[in-house]
């Protein structure tokens, strides 16, 4: 899976989780950048995100990710690419 099909992916869920359309990310967007995000919604986004990848993160890797970038390379990470 190439970094633009997981950002791909990740715009179809933060949409959602947001019910936001207007969402496109960027490998810069933060928590900062999206008015809802805050850490209930991103143990929301964290759930979706390894329910649509298969992988798992554990509470470390989640704290470490300042930015979307930063989450895409941890599943490309996690999937082995």
């Amino acid at each position: 899976m190439s970094r633009e099909e997981v950002f791909e992916k990740l715009n179809v869920i933060f949409r959602n989780n947001f019910d936001d359309d207007g969402i496109t990310l960027c490998d810069v967007t933060s928590s900062e950048d999206i008015e809802d995000w805050d850490s209930l919604e991103q143990i929301n986004l964290v759930v979706a995100i390894q329910d649509e990848f298969k992988v798992k993160f554990n509470i470390d890797e989640v704290n470490a990710m300042k930015n979307v970038g930063e989450m895409v390379d941890f599943i490309l990470e996690k999937m082995g690419v």
